[in-house]
């Protein structure tokens, strides 16, 4: 199996021991994305749907690198601190994904890094 790191600086460089993307045959496995603004590494300001947006950006960065885009996702997986939060996720995917839209799973969960209440991770087909 062969193993190739993908970054974007269009995307928030890794905050530990990570890459922004793994491809392997194929498959590009793209680590969870949490809205910082990857000019200055801060969570960006603004509502949740801001934030939001800001995450569905890293990921779209993150796609561009591998050489794919949002439109190869086949899977996607949003983590939410709170999931009042999960309609207006879908409200803001409609401007980012189009059908058939990819698999995805919404988990509530305590905590995030940096405190934040949205991230997302995602696996994208490239076209063979």
């Amino acid at each position: 199996m062969t193993k190739k790191a993908i970054h974007s600086d269009s995307a928030p460089a890794a905050i530990g021991t990570y890459s922004q993307a793994i491809a392997t045959g194929g498959l590009v496995f793209l680590s969870g994305q949490i809205p910082l603004d990857p000019a200055t590494m801060e969570v960006v300001d603004g509502d949740f749907e801001t934030r939001a947006r800001r995450v569905f950006d890293n990921l779209a960065a993150v796609a561009a690198a591998a050489g794919g885009s949002l439109d190869d996702v086949v899977k996607l997986t949003v983590f939410l601190t709170d999931l009042d939060n999960f309609a207006t996720v879908n409200s803001v995917m409609e401007d980012y994904f189009q059908q058939p839209y990819p698999a995805r799973a919404a988990v509530g969960v305590a905590s995030l890094p940096k405190g934040v209440d949205v991230e997302a991770d995602a696996i994208i087909a490239l076209p063979a």
